[in-house]
């Protein structure tokens, strides 16, 4: 019994290590970074094998016109399968500014990503170091993930072609405060002008009326037609005397929105009491009554 004791702790190292040891873990082969440069042609361009242990000794130079590519067979365990997630991450060391692109896999495993200049931040096209590229293979289970550095990437600018900065982004916060500046009140016009067309509308009612009588205008159906429809008549005289003196307020001392209530109801009277006064003024042209 104490033999078994005393050996029990070893056996259990042992098995866990013999489980530490046998556990999965993702990785890739067959894995290649080129650089295909415009015109260079098929195979013309860089091309280096990337390793699992270990990154490239040189950096890669990825300049304007170029496309960089990453061709790989994701593994697990030896063993090509397709993984959950497989991307290119890249990162600027200084800032800390990182971004991924994710691999297209098939199901055997095969991946790849190609990226240009128009892909990468602007932060990364200025940055003066070479940018940390690292390749993330990973899926669900017990497996290990493989996130490691594979190389770093160099960014080549056109010394021939100017390099537009971008403006800096809208960022929201405290704006200084605004002082609005509201429009002057409308002035009346002076009275003199106001004076005058007063006394031409005034001077103008006698040749109305003169009009209105020589066209026949009977006063005497005045009492006839008050006591027929006395409250329409009424109404209806009233209300365009309101509807003027409503004009009047607008005119001197209201505003807009005093005028456009009042006006609304005064123009309904008169609607409805002239409606009503003009079906009495037609009883008594079909009586006869002229």
């Amino acid at each position: 019994m104490r033999l078994f004791s005393h050996w029990l702790p070893s056996i259990a190292l042992l098995c866990g290590l013999k489980s530490v040891l046998g556990a999965s873990s993702w990785g890739f082969g067959d894995a290649t970074v080129s650089i295909q440069s415009k015109g260079a042609g098929v195979g013309g361009g860089f091309k280096e094998k990337l390793t699992i242990s270990k990154p490239l000794s040189k950096p890669v130079a990825l300049a304007a016109s170029d496309t960089i590519k990453i061709l790989l067979t994701a593994q697990e365990d030896k063993t090509p399968k397709r993984p959950h997630q497989a991307f290119l991450n890249i990162k600027d060391v200084e800032t800390g500014l990182e971004t991924s692109y994710p691999l297209s896999v098939k199901e055997s495993g095969k991946g790849k990503v190609e990226l240009t200049h128009k892909d990468l931040p602007t932060q990364f096209l200025t940055s003066s170091k070479p940018l940390d590229a690292s390749l993330v293979i990973a899926s669900f289970g017990s497996s290990t993930p493989y996130n490691r550095h594979a190389f770093d990437l160099s960014i080549k600018l056109d010394p021939n072609a100017p390099f537009a900065v971008p403006e800096k982004p809208l960022r929201y916060g405290k704006l200084p405060e605004i002082h609005h500046t509201f429009k002057a009140d409308p002035k009346s016009p002076p009275k003199i002008i106001t004076l005058v067309f007063t006394a031409a509308v005034i001077a103008a009612l006698p040749l109305f009326l003169g009009t209105w009588l020589s066209f026949g205008a009977n006063l005497n159906h005045l009492p006839r037609a008050l006591q027929s429809a006395p409250v329409a008549h009424t109404l209806f005289y009233g209300s365009i005397l309101a509807l003027e003196g409503i004009f009047f307020m607008y005119y001197t001392s209201w505003n807009l929105f005093q005028t456009l209530p009042a006006a609304a109801g005064v123009g309904a009277v008169t609607f409805l009491s002239g409606s009503r006064a003009l079906s009495e003024v037609q009883e008594r042209r079909l009586a006869g009554l002229r």
